[in-house]
């Protein structure tokens, strides 16, 4: 599960706000995972199907299991052209509602900062999975400056708002996933940072993209028209601004993966 307070219940605008950026980053893990054809595999937290989708088009999986919280996640989820083989799970990522060793691959993307309690959650991937599979991550470095939405939730902090925070930011620190990892049994664990660029047609766009969702929108939605034009004016000063016009941002995530003994 994740903290209720946070929970992205509407996946066409979750898919607005993150669903490019997830695609980005979820492309250089999975080039960074290799894995093999024909894998079964569990996407936990999988939100809107975004990274599930991938799954899907790019490693011929044999099977691939989706849990998420979000009823209204799950719902977008099912509308993805690109996920019919999946199938879709409400229920908790520190009880994954799946046997011991029912998997080859078990994943989390941009979730574990969302979990109440990580170690369970990392210890969940590790008993679903059998024995030689991998559990594997990737999270927005958080506290490191990574998040895509940092330079909005940044200026909001400066003018006295207090967006919600995940309820574990530190969780996606290189040295905590490692120890996570660790203390699940995995083995062979290696670490990487995932560097990505995401461009947009202009700055209105990226503003649209990034206040889409529920981390941010309601701060915004109560701000008087001058405190909201302050704010953009402010947000603006931490993308890059192209001669076409179109603007870009850079984000980085933390990525993880282990074996499961044996």
């Amino acid at each position: 599960m994740t903290d209720p307070s946070i929970r992205f219940n509407d996946g066409a605008a979750y898919a607005r706000m993150m669903g490019a950026w997830s695609h980005l980053a979820g492309d250089v893990f999975l080039d960074w995972l290799a894995p093999a054809p024909g894998l079964a595999w569990v996407d936990v937290g999988c939100g809107n199907g975004a990274f599930t989708e991938l799954i899907v088009q790019r490693t011929a999986p044999r099977e691939v299991q989706g849990v998420d919280p979000s009823d209204g996640q799950l719902a977008y989820a099912r509308t993805r052209p690109g996920t019919k083989m999946a199938t879709y799970h409400q229920g908790d990522a520190m009880a994954l509602p799946f046997g011991d060793a029912a998997f080859d691959a078990a994943v989390m993307a941009l979730v574990i900062f969302f979990v109440p309690e990580p170690a369970r959650g990392v210890a969940e991937m590790a008993r679903v999975t059998a024995p030689g599979g991998t559990v594997a991550a990737y999270a927005w470095d958080m506290e490191g400056g990574g998040f895509p939405l940092q330079p909005v939730m940044r200026e909001l902090r400066a003018m006295g708002f207090a967006p919600t925070p995940p309820p574990n930011p530190d969780a996606s620190r290189i040295d905590n996933l490692q120890k996570l990892w660790r203390d699940a049994g995995l083995v062979q664990i290696e670490t990487r940072r995932v560097d990505v660029t995401r461009r947009f047609v202009d700055f209105a766009d990226f503003w649209t993209a990034s206040t889409s969702g529920s981390t941010v929108k309601p701060a915004i939605a109560a701000m008087t028209p001058a405190v909201r034009d302050e704010l953009m004016a402010r947000v603006r000063g931490h993308v890059t601004e192209h001669a076409d016009g179109h603007v870009s941002y850079d984000a980085f995530a933390n990525a993880v993966k282990g074996r499961v003994p044996g």
